[in-house]
């Protein structure tokens, strides 16, 4: 009798502890991996890499990377993805290859487990694109080109719909009125959607890229209650019936401090100001920080304020 009484004491014992041991792993698995995201939130971080764009996103299922800032920052991004302990990386996605966006995303995919990799298509005749893709090929990443009317799922709830480039922008290679290169132009452009809450994500999509978009995409498709600053805050990007049509609260710009393309120009921050739109810069206010639970939002920086103009 007294046996019986023990074991059933340390079933008993034995049940408590794994249920605590499920309890701990499970809030731990959230985020893929990296730093645990509460379900019912979206964290995105425009991290501060000097003069190139890294955007963080967390929700309660995945971990995504937008960008991967320029070759000469790949130590900021690495201490940055250390401190908010990215270890998985669900989605990468190269907007277009130019150095300041695709620069660290070997290192991502050497330094982290990537599950995932989407870009425009768009080829280069760089080094640091052709090792992008040996990279790719030899780890076995699953690649997909994003064009416009596709979806990503971030899971959580919160979705990505792309808006450009289409399959005739890439065909025709990014080519301006004159007829040069300008890998800009294919930039991919998406809105990440959560519920009542969207951000608008332009890559350095400019003008020509952004009238295309309003002739393809109802005003329901585009406006947003934040938007990515096109172009690092550059006068070719942020036009005025584009900024109409999305109708942010507030621009966010990542650019480097004291940069030698004087981002973001005088001229976009003064749209800004005309639409009523308040502006925040990482070489001004450090890593920026937005979170939303799918009806309100809250937008906090390292220092600094809002519409700083000190910065260039």
């Amino acid at each position: 009798m007294k046996r019986n009484k023990m074991c059933l004491s340390l079933m008993a014992l034995l049940m408590t502890f794994m249920m605590l041991a499920a309890g701990c792993g499970g809030k731990g698995s959230a985020g893929s991996g990296s730093s645990a995201q509460a379900a019912g939130k979206v964290t995105i971080k425009m991290l501060d890499v000097g003069q190139g764009d890294a955007v963080l996103i967390r929700t309660a299922e995945q971990t995504v990377l937008i960008d991967t800032s320029d070759v000469d920052e790949k130590q900021k991004l690495r201490d940055a993805l250390k401190k908010e302990n990215v270890k998985v990386v669900d989605k990468l996605i190269i907007t277009h290859p130019h150095a300041d966006h695709m620069g660290g995303a070997t290192l991502v995919m050497n330094e982290c487990e990537v599950k995932a990799v989407y870009d425009n298509g768009q080829t280069a005749t760089t080094k640091l694109y052709r090792d992008y893709l040996k990279t790719i090929k030899s780890k076995g990443i699953a690649y997909k080109a994003l064009r416009d009317g596709d979806r990503l799922d971030f899971g959580g709830g919160v979705s990505f719909e792309v808006l450009s480039p289409t399959e005739d922008m890439v065909k025709e290679g990014g080519h301006d009125e004159k007829g040069k290169v300008n890998l800009n132009l294919n930039s991919i452009v998406g809105r990440l959607v959560f519920g009542d809450f969207s951000m608008m994500f332009t890559g350095d999509a400019e003008a020509p890229s952004e009238q295309g978009i309003m002739k393809r995409h109802a005003p329901k498709e585009l406006k947003s209650t934040l938007l990515k600053s096109g172009h690092h805050g550059s006068k070719t990007s942020s036009s005025d019936k584009f900024l109409k049509a999305v109708q942010p609260e507030a621009a966010l710009i990542s650019c480097g401090k004291g940069n030698e393309y004087h981002h973001p120009h005088p001229s976009t921050r003064k749209k800004y100001a005309k639409h009523k739109i308040d502006f925040y810069r990482t070489d001004v206010n450090g890593m920026i920080t937005v979170e939303s639970d799918g009806h309100s939002y809250t937008l906090n920086v390292e220092r600094g304020t809002k519409n700083d103009e000190t910065g260039n």
